[in-house]
């Protein structure tokens, strides 16, 4: 069998992977520890609870706690990239036409792409433009009008799709640490629960029901996927979306992302935003963030409401 294509292909400058040009806000990683990380700036941890010191300003209530799926919920990087990746060999896409393999997306590339690019058809559309676009069982030679393009990438688009929903269904993948403890926590005191991704909605559908339950799945207040919005991440229509739908303020929701690109959505929707970041994401520049966990074992809803009041004093 030929090797499968690679993927060391030109990437822009403006594409390369972001650099940590300074530590978020606050950083909760164990295994980080150093007084560059320890909370402060009238936040201090003493034992298992955060102080918050006095302020004039009139506290910030937590109303309404957000979840990204991708990446938080579970991580899901390698899991979208092998359902990529069989569907480009199932398809025969080969790009450059050219080439004497499908096309593979490899590890170190799709870390760059999926930190760079919300949503799987952009991706495509971004990849084909940059590189040319394929040949494939689907068309022979190269899709040259718009029509054709988009029929292209939405063929592989579903396709990817039910190859992920297996994937998911057999039963190998596990929440992130502390996901479903904090949910729990969360519903428990009565604060509002969203989950918003920017992926296809039917599997994220699939995704929860697997991973937090169908009780937990049908308890949500909120739920939205990328086909409920226009525009994908980094751009905050998801979240303005779902603040409306929620019935609160902006100010008073936090949103759990694992990427800059989550974050600056969140951020575009005036909601503050706390990082668990991922192997993939780990060096990215979270500075707009008021806390970095490595996941959410110790983000407990006290920590949280006590975060989101601080971000206020401190702006």
């Amino acid at each position: 069998m030929p090797p499968m294509a690679s993927t060391s292909l030109f990437i822009p400058a403006s594409f390369a992977p972001a650099t940590a040009a300074a530590p978020a806000r606050r950083s909760f990683s164990s295994h980080r520890s150093s007084p560059s990380t320890v909370p402060s700036v009238r936040l201090r941890r003493a034992s298992s609870s955060l102080v918050v010191f006095a302020s004039s300003s009139p506290p910030r209530s937590l109303d309404a706690l957000i979840f990204d799926c991708d990446g938080v919920i579970l991580e899901s990087e390698h899991l979208h990239r092998q359902a990529y990746n069989d569907a480009f060999a199932h398809f025969g896409v080969r790009c450059p036409p050219a080439a004497d393999a499908p096309l593979d997306w490899d590890e170190a590339f799709y870390d760059i792409l999926q930190n760079r690019i919300g949503g799987g058809k952009p991706k495509m559309r971004w990849y084909f433009g940059e590189n040319g676009w394929p040949s494939s069982k689907i068309f022979e030679t190269p899709p040259s009008s718009d029509s054709d393009k988009e029929k292209l990438v939405d063929i592989i688009q579903d396709w990817k799709t039910e190859r992920y929903k297996e994937i998911i269904k057999s039963g190998t993948v596990e929440p992130r640490p502390g996901v479903l403890r904090l949910m729990d926590e969360v519903r428990g005191a009565g604060i509002k629960l969203a989950v918003c991704s920017a992926a296809t909605k039917s599997s994220v559908v699939l995704c929860l029901e697997n991973l937090i339950g169908l009780e937990r799945f049908t308890g949500l207040d909120c739920f939205l996927a990328g086909d409920d919005v226009k525009q994908k991440k980094p751009d905050p229509s998801i979240y303005v979306t779902a603040a409306k739908k929620l019935g609160v303020e902006s100010k008073n929701c936090l949103v759990v992302e694992d990427s800059v690109i989550g974050l600056q959505a969140a951020k575009g929707a005036g909601m503050s935003c706390i990082i668990t970041y991922t192997p993939s994401t780990a060096n990215q520049d979270f500075k707009d963030a008021i806390a970095t966990y490595p996941d959410l074992s110790n983000a407990r809803l006290e920590d949280l409401k006590l975060l989101l009041q601080e971000s206020l004093v401190t702006g």
